[in-house]
């Protein structure tokens, strides 16, 4: 959205006072690449509709797709929301009697997150590879309860955006 439409459209569909916007306006107008316009007017509009926690629910998914956000994030999404950020990214279901067990195997035996426990290897020992949000080194580190988040699931992450859920039955 462009900013003369979102110095429009904030006029028209939020309920902020005109000090508010008038500000908002102003500010954006000194440093638009930053795009505070658009995200007051995106916060405002999400908040009317759906409410805050729904608000705050979307800021937390999208820190997890494109920020920095953390394990304590990712654990406080509910599991509809968890779902929804999800739903496109592969899946692989593992029998939860398998748990605990070891890292390589369930990321190239278990499942084919990765095609080899070799390559595998590679990318954990390079810091290249997250658990739930948390970069892990240990190659024989076992896979456990501890990690299921919601009581059935644990994202696993190779580089910076490639993500697969696995579903612990």
């Amino acid at each position: 959205m462009g900013d003369e439409d979102a110095a429009k459209y904030i006029k028209i569909f939020t309920m902020l006072d005109r000090q508010t916007i008038e500000t908002a306006i102003a500010q954006h107008a000194e440093c638009p690449e930053r795009r505070e316009l658009q995200k007051l007017l995106a916060k405002e509009v999400t908040v009317m509709v759906h409410g805050q926690a729904a608000f705050e629910n979307a800021l937390k998914a999208t820190g997890i797709l494109f920020g920095k956000a953390t394990a304590e994030d990712l654990r406080s999404l509910d599991e509809r929301t968890f779902m929804e950020v999800f739903s496109k990214v592969p899946s692989y279901e593992i029998e939860r009697s398998k748990l605990p067990e070891g890292i390589l195997d369930v990321l190239a035996v278990e499942t084919s997150v990765f095609p080899s426990k070799g390559e595998a290897r590679k990318m954990i020992q390079a810091g290249g590879f997250s658990l739930n949000k948390e970069k892990m080194t240990d190659i024989n580190r076992q896979l456990g309860e501890a990690d299921i988040i919601g009581g059935k699931y644990v994202l696993v992450q190779k580089g910076k955006k490639d993500y697969s859920l696995l579903i612990i039955r």
